[in-house]
């Protein structure tokens, strides 16, 4: 029965007996090994250099070569009994082609989105500039050319300090150093976020007592912008924000919620650069997310309903480090 349940897995599935010796071994298993089965049955982990696998952690992230292919594998053992005896299971699995498409998915998504974002600049460059050099060929000019001119100008030097922006932005995203961890209080950091932005009104929801060993500076900057962009939206309806927190069974959970009309494309949320704010950036989600991950936790963003409207609700979820105050 196993043996069938295995022969057709696209993931190497071996299972060796009591002694090591491998007892079972399906296709992707033959290709990892570069033995045929009839080589390989009765070998020892030993032999096949696998060993070291049938110890140590049941569950681990490796990089590894098998025979003449490197890369890095997910490997699982687990320990089952056939005709009464102990065997091993062992399952590798080739992450590199998952993680290698997700990388070439990743590059499109940003290709895209840098060339919309250097398009809407280089156009309207290129297009004032043409016009301006028309200007100054001609042999009559009108009377107010040289308001055309200065406002030609304008609109160069203006997309100019767009780019500007775009280009210091991907160099903040880039250099996010690691978090230097401390006792941060929660209650304290929450209400003096809340206190920055007078557009909308922000209230606090407070939470139990509770300190967190991370970075400050980079736990604020983090909760600066999901309020700002809760407070942006809100200000579309003439809604508020609410900003809380709360313990949960293996660290804490703060969330900033807005009364606005809600996210109408969560697709590119966490797309770097991407931006549907004139003006904006792309790089706030983005920055908060590689913020809370470099801390060991997520941030997640989704609609939520409340009342008669809806709104947005994000996130922010911190592993146990969290600890009551």
């Amino acid at each position: 029965m196993l043996e069938r349940v295995v022969a057709e897995i696209d993931v190497a599935v071996l299972t060796f007996d009591q002694h090591r010796r491998l007892r079972l071994v399906n296709r992707a298993g033959e290709r990892l090994l570069e033995r045929a089965q009839d080589e390989a049955l009765g070998a020892s982990a030993g032999e096949l250099g696998l060993d070291d696998l049938l110890a140590g952690p049941a569950v681990r992230h490796q990089e590894r070569t098998f025979g003449a292919v490197s890369g890095r594998w997910v490997i699982r053992r687990r320990t089952f009994r056939q005709d009464g005896r102990p065997h091993q299971l062992l399952v590798v699995a080739d992450l590199s082609r998952t993680l290698r498409e997700e990388e070439r998915q990743a590059w499109k998504r940003l290709i895209r989105v840098l060339g919309h974002e250097l398009n809407n600049s280089l156009a309207p460059i290129k297009s004032m500039s043409a016009t301006l050099v028309s200007l100054l060929g001609r042999t009559v000019r009108p009377d107010d050319w040289e308001e055309d001119m200065r406002q030609g100008l304008d609109v160069i030097a203006s997309r100019a300090e767009s780019l500007a922006r775009f280009l210091a932005a991907y160099a903040r995203l880039a250099r996010l150093p690691p978090p230097t961890l401390a006792p941060v209080e929660v209650a304290p950091l929450v209400a003096r976020v809340a206190a920055l932005d007078h557009r909308v009104p922000v209230t606090v929801d407070p939470g139990p007592g509770t300190t967190l060993d991370a970075d400050a500076d980079q736990l604020e900057q983090l909760l600066i912008n999901l309020v700002k962009n809760g407070v942006d939206a809100a200000a579309e309806t003439g809604g508020g924000v609410v900003v809380g927190w709360r313990q949960t069974f293996d660290g804490v959970e703060l969330w900033v919620r807005d009364e606005g009309p809600g996210l109408s494309n969560s697709e590119n949320l966490f797309v770097p650069f991407y931006t549907t704010k004139p003006g904006g950036t792309g790089i706030g989600l983005v920055l908060c997310r590689q913020i809370a991950e470099a801390h060991g936790g997520s941030l997640t963003l989704a609609n939520v309903e409340q009342g008669a409207g809806s709104g947005c609700e994000a996130r922010l979820r911190l592993p146990a480090m969290a600890r009551s105050a």
